[in-house]
């Protein structure tokens, strides 16, 4: 991306996603890369070490599937009082006619394929002081019985990827209803004092950036319970929004049959290069089991096959006391 094409990507994420906005500058605010950590099973971590692939699952699959279900109720509870869909509509056709009933159409219609269609893979937010043992309550919650691994990556700012790479990439809110009325008026007020710049964009465009925040919003909402995993997700709509980069496999996970879409982190793959498996890697944690050692030398070996030269260094087995 040029710096007028950011700029431009920034201001619009602030008046739409202010909350998303402010807690990307937040968590990037000391440097250029923040550290994410994806915990996940041993075996499914060498997959992605093998492949340079990481994998996105159907929101159907998540570990409480119920998730989607509540963006889509917190975001009907703000629409379904008429003063306040009214009220969005107003600020939305001020900056260019109709574009309301246009996106709420769009959205509706979209909406079955919003919950079957979409694709996910979750990373959370990685402090320095999690390197030698990871996040207690993320063992826990992450790898069911298996012996569980966390791939810490280190992940540019603003990342140039090819504009055929059709995904998402934001932090999730930990919002309850009031929380979630609050933030779509802020939303309301943005647009407002910014009606002269967004009347300058091509309606099309502003009706895809008006879809796009309803669509966050409905995917990346969850219970304020949920707020000490500090969960980013990368998100996926092929129904909406294909890319010829995005690999497609029929896998059975857990003995269920199921579609998975798997991100490239391969080099090999035209624009790819910010975001290679070796680029960004940091470390890797091995979790509670009762064969670290044995863990330890399959992933160096595993690392140190796809480039990782002192994976030695960069793979540490947590201590942290708890049964596998």
């Amino acid at each position: 991306m040029t710096t007028q094409e950011l700029e431009y990507a920034h201001k619009i994420e602030s008046i739409l996603l202010p909350t998303a906005s402010k807690c990307k500058k937040s968590f990037y605010s000391e440097n250029n890369h923040a550290r994410f950590v994806h915990y996940t099973s041993s075996e499914s971590a060498l997959k992605i070490i093998n492949t340079k692939r990481l994998w996105m699952r159907n929101t159907m699959c998540m570990s409480d599937y119920r998730e989607v279900n509540h963006g889509f109720e917190l975001l009907n509870s703000f629409f379904r009082e008429k003063f306040n869909q009214d009220k969005f509509s107003e600020a939305l056709d001020s900056c260019s006619p109709g574009i309301a009933e246009k996106v709420f159409k769009e959205f509706s219609q979209w909406r079955p394929n919003i919950r079957l269609e979409t694709y996910i893979a979750s990373v959370s937010e990685h402090d320095e002081k999690e390197d030698e043992h990871g996040r207690l309550s993320m063992w826990r919650a992450f790898g069911g019985n298996s012996t569980r691994v966390a791939i810490v990556f280190r992940v540019p700012k603003n990342m140039d990827l090819p504009d055929d790479l059709v995904i998402g990439f934001n932090p999730v809110s930990y919002l309850e209803k009031d929380d979630l009325h609050s933030e779509i008026n802020t939303i309301i007020e943005r647009i407002e004092e910014n009606q002269m710049f967004l009347r300058s964009i091509d309606p099309d465009e502003l009706s895809d950036h008006i879809f796009t925040m309803l669509l966050v919003n409905v995917m990346c909402l969850k219970h304020q319970g949920f707020q000490e995993e500090r969960e980013w997700r990368i998100f996926y709509s092929p129904k909406l929004w294909p890319s010829t980069l995005v690999e497609q496999e029929i896998v059975v996970i857990g003995s269920v049959p199921q579609i998975v879409h798997k991100l490239p982190l391969n080099k090999n793959v035209v624009g790819i290069e910010d975001i290679d498996f070796c680029n960004i890697f940091d470390r890797l944690i091995i979790g509670p089991s009762e064969y670290p050692l044995v863990q330890f030398n399959a992933f160096v070996h595993a690392l140190k096959k796809i480039g990782i030269d002192d994976a030695e260094n960069r793979v540490v087995v947590s201590g942290i006391p708890i049964r596998a």
